[in-house]
């Protein structure tokens, strides 16, 4: 592995849309910037289903994973408590792991689905945009990202869902969607 620098500038950048592929060009990014030598740090809000990538991560070096969910699928118009305080205590986590400037990549990964559930408020992620450090990029991911969240990122790519084999009834499968 490569030593590097920190980056001098940090940016936003926000994955959204209703296409596949928000959480894996994250962990492509993810990927990248561990293999040049920088630390990510990547929290799954929402998250709590052993996906394959919570495996492959723990190989990497310099890329650390935790989720912040459970196995349900999260009622949006009625999340249970334990919902809500999963995103809350995810947050909080996510504000101490950008302050502590350990990590040169954070990516918090649904977090846009988090702020539309809302089970966290669009001021505190704001917050945390504004206060990140100048050398810190920071990847929001989700569905649904908000306005004020896309016009603070320096970069913003929507997925686009043409066609999934979900609208034929297929389920995921595991190593693909999981």
């Amino acid at each position: 592995m490569k030593d590097s620098m920190p980056l001098e500038k940090g940016m936003v950048q926000v994955y959204t849309g209703n296409g596949k592929g928000k959480t894996t060009a994250a962990l492509g990014l993810g990927l990248r910037s561990a293999g040049s030598g920088l630390k990510v740090y990547m929290i799954q809000f929402m998250k709590g289903n052993p996906y394959g990538e919570l495996d492959a991560v723990k190989k990497i070096p310099n890329f650390d994973i935790v989720q912040y969910g459970r196995e349900e699928f999260v009622n949006k118009k009625n999340p249970a408590e334990v919902d809500i305080k999963y995103a809350r205590d995810a947050l909080e986590h996510a504000k101490e792991i950008i302050k502590s400037k350990k990590y040169d990549v954070v990516i918090l990964d649904e977090i846009n689905v988090a702020l539309d559930y809302e089970l966290i408020e669009i001021e505190d992620v704001l917050k945390i945009i504004e206060e990140k450090p100048a050398n810190v990029e920071l990847v929001l991911t989700g569905r649904y990202a908000p306005s004020k969240i896309v016009k603070k990122a320096d970069l913003v790519t929507e997925m686009l869902e043409i066609k999934h084999p979900f609208q034929k009834g297929m389920p995921g499968r595991k190593g693909i969607e999981w």
